[in-house]
């Protein structure tokens, strides 16, 4: 069975009777509902916030932002953006709470820096992987929609975006995308290595977005019931192992940091971390 996103641009797949046919199906609105509370669960939101709905399509995932109770840090107040006019106008029959804002996240996230508190997208970034045309590359869209959702949100808040990879070469590009504007990241799924699988990015803005994990991802899950965190990265070294500031090995661990973040750094040398003697 072939997917939406690779016949057919976002825009033109979800006209007046996609729109209308997607929103009124029960099985896609216990889907979207299902995913969206699984969404507020790993945002962790203590208090009422403002969330950027990404691919916000006809509200079915905003209105479930709208009717958190108070007991549960609720309820929310959204701003939705989608590139079809038909999901929106969908939207404003259906009379959402939320704001909404015809754009292509592939351009970008067009708002005040540090505008949100927290951000949300169910089963949307993938349309990001396919290119259009000749002119749009998938690289270029993930970089600028990733780049203008990090500047977006505030210091310590966090982003979750559902989605659907076709495979793991997508996983990839997406999570790289997403380091590379200076999230911190990782992938969650719910039932695994089922055909009900479903992958949540987990993006952190700033050290603050978890307390005491250095804006972690395993700190967000810790303590969750049946989550299993695989970490397969190399645990740091305490006392006599630790990397001392300035030298070759410290120097060259902040390069990768910056090149990860896709700064350009100077290439590394056998001179890299060499003192300098004093001149006269």
């Amino acid at each position: 069975m072939s997917r939406p996103e690779d016949t057919l641009a976002a825009d033109i797949h979800y006209d007046d009777v996609e729109a209308r046919k997607y929103t009124t199906s029960s099985r896609i609105q216990n889907i979207q509902a299902s995913m969206t509370r699984r969404a507020l669960e790993l945002l962790n939101l203590k208090s009422p916030s403002l969330i950027l709905d990404i691919g916000c399509g006809s509200g079915l995932s905003g209105e479930i932002l709208s009717s958190v109770p108070e007991e549960e840090g609720g309820p929310h107040v959204w701003v939705g953006m989608d590139i079809s006019a038909s999901m929106l106008d969908v939207a404003l029959q259906r009379d959402v709470e939320g704001d909404l804002l015809l754009a292509d996240i592939g351009q970008g996230v067009p708002f005040r820096a540090g505008t949100f508190d927290a951000a949300i997208s169910i089963s949307a970034i993938q349309w990001l992987c396919n290119a259009e045309n000749s002119e749009t590359s998938p690289a270029g869209r993930l970089s600028r929609f990733f780049n203008g959702l990090y500047a977006s949100l505030k210091r310590g808040g966090m982003a979750v975006c559902q989605f659907y990879p076709k495979n793991d070469l997508q996983k990839q590009m997406i999570t790289s995308a997403a380091v590379k504007a200076g999230f911190g990241a990782g992938l969650l799924e719910d039932d695994p290595d089922t055909k009900n699988v479903k992958v949540y990015l987990v993006l952190t803005v700033g050290s603050s977005a978890v307390a005491n994990k250095g804006g972690d991802i395993t700190g967000v899950v810790e303590g969750m019931d049946n989550v299993d965190v695989l970490d397969n990265r190399k645990k740091g070294k305490s006392g006599k192992g630790e990397i001392k500031k300035g030298s070759k090995a410290w120097i060259i661990k902040k390069k990768e940091q910056m090149e990860r973040k896709g700064k350009i750094v100077k290439a590394t040398s056998k001179y890299t971390g060499r003192k300098r003697r004093i001149q006269f």
